[in-house]
């Protein structure tokens, strides 16, 4: 297992014992998306997959980890990729919980529920996920979760929603910008990684 495998599992032992917290607001999101599926997999990638990415960050504070990971053999570089990695498996874990669950209602409502428009679906949740997540975790290297929690999840999720709502996306209009959007979204969190870097550096100087 690789340094960064180890810090993701670290991740998701220190965050299990507040599972409930995420199986609640997967549940609200359900519930209400649950007549109209075409927002249930965007709705889980913006609202409930960066809160998932945040815990450990929360945990952390909390029980001030960062003297753990300071005496753990992991260099900064393996505890920043290991957030990231951690970010991105809960969000594909909860995507693909998601869909499975999105098809099972569809099939019970004798809905259609696939092909282009699923993967426009999934386009368009990586794309939210992407760009919440990439202002999310920088900040939050930088200043933690006490001091920035709010800002790193109410700010980020405005400006998308604002911009989802001013340019009038529906699925048909973005389907020939697919591979674009998947593009745009790995390019968004490299960059982050890479702003990340150097705000753990200042983090570590101050």
């Amino acid at each position: 297992m690789t340094a960064v495998a180890r810090m993701t599992v670290l991740h998701l032992r220190t965050v299990a014992p507040y599972r409930t917290q995420g199986l609640l607001v997967f549940g609200v999101i359900v519930l209400i998306d649950s007549r109209s599926l075409v927002g249930l997999l965007p709705a889980l990638a913006l609202l409930l997959a960066p809160l998932v990415a945040a815990q450990p960050f929360l945990v952390a504070d909390k029980a001030d980890l960062q003297t753990l990971y300071a005496v753990l053999p992991l260099s900064r570089r393996t505890v920043l990729l290991g957030h990231y990695a951690w970010a991105l498996m809960s969000f594909f874990a909860i995507v693909i919980t998601g869909t499975a669950l999105a098809a099972l209602l569809a099939q019970a409502q004798h809905m259609a529920f696939g092909g282009r428009s699923l993967a426009t679906l999934l386009t368009l949740s990586w794309a939210l996920f992407a760009v919440n997540i990439s202002i999310q975790l920088p900040l939050l290297i930088r200043f933690g979760y006490t001091r920035i929690s709010v800002l790193a999840t109410t700010v980020p999720l405005a400006l998308v929603m604002l911009a989802v709502i001013r340019v009038h996306l529906d699925l048909e209009s973005i389907q020939d910008w697919l591979p674009l959007f998947w593009a745009a979204g790995a390019a968004a969190i490299a960059t982050s990684a890479a702003l990340a870097s150097c705000a753990s550096s200042q983090r570590q100087r101050s």
